[in-house]
């Protein structure tokens, strides 16, 4: 397992840096025969001195570092990695099959707390969820849940969900 938790697999081209944020793209050359590898960085390493970047053994192939195992390289950075957005939260209020009933849910909530939306639920397309609120925290929208159960007739048990994935 590489640092970042994702499934280390030998294979695939990637490395290890001690510092460069995770899915960093660099461009490693081997100085002693000119060749060139693009890597993303996904672990962390190494821990010897001297040493700035550990190549998966495919990496590695691709520059003929394989057979000394260690030779003087060149880093370029190439592509920095997406920046991660905020994590945002919603109240899931009700899940229909009829879209009318979930487009009358929605108009109710977004009347009473301002922001309110309806999401096809990717797994099932005839299946609409209604989500009130973007809070940024989790905190926030549990907060939320709360004052929903609190004003509503069902006692609907609000429940939390990440929506920015």
């Amino acid at each position: 397992m590489a640092a970042n938790g994702e499934i280390y697999d030998m294979e695939k081209l990637t490395a290890a840096h001690r510092t460069l944020p995770f899915n960093t793209w660099v461009r490693v050359e081997n100085l002693a025969n000119r060749k060139t590898v693009d890597v993303r960085i996904i672990d962390r390493g190494p821990f010897v001195d001297g040493r700035i970047i550990d190549l998966s053994h495919s990496a590695a192939k691709e520059i003929d570092l394989l057979g000394p195992g260690i030779g003087r390289v060149k880093l370029v950075v190439i592509q920095e990695p997406q920046p991660i957005a905020p994590a945002l939260f919603a109240v899931q209020v009700g899940a229909f099959a009829q879209r009318a009933n979930a487009d009358r849910l929605r108009a109710q909530m977004a009347a009473r707390y301002g922001t309110a939306k309806v999401v096809t639920r990717p797994q099932n397309p005839n299946l609409w969820r209604v989500l009130v609120g973007a809070e940024a925290t989790e905190e926030g929208a549990e907060a939320l849940a709360q004052r929903i159960r609190e004003n509503s007739v069902e006692k609907s048990s609000g429940l939390v969900v990440r929506i920015d994935q």
